[in-house]
């Protein structure tokens, strides 16, 4: 039993030094940073606009296509970073399968744009 928790110990060394550093950094940025709170550093913000209290009112639907589009985009550079590491192993199935991807992810990209998606007045 002692061999098995022993395995253990480089992991709470690691976890130690981790939670220390972080208290001490920020007991360092506590005490060496200015504290001079004011109306705009307490304020929220949320979306651009000041936040209300009522919880059901519209937003616009702009903010809801920015972020699915930010989505549909991110998933690509996480799906292409990988593809290009790996594509010498893929082989030519692998390329083209990509070419399509960013075929069909392109053709969106138009259409969101035609559509005037983008556009923010």
């Amino acid at each position: 039993m002692e061999i098995f928790l022993a395995e253990y110990l480089p992991i709470l060394i690691f976890l130690g030094i981790a939670v220390g550093l972080s208290m001490a950094m920020v007991g360092v940025s506590w005490l060496l940073a200015p504290q001079r709170p004011d109306s705009e550093k307490l304020s929220s913000y949320e979306c651009g606009f000041e936040a209300f209290s009522d919880t059901r009112g519209r937003f616009d639907v702009r903010f809801y296509l920015v972020t699915l589009l930010f989505i549909i985009f991110d998933l690509e550079v996480a799906f292409l970073f990988p593809w290009a590491v790996a594509l010498g192993d893929i082989g030519l199935f692998g390329y083209w399968s990509m070419m399509i991807f960013l075929a069909v992810l392109t053709v969106g990209f138009i259409y969101e744009w035609k559509k005037g998606a983008l556009e923010w007045e």
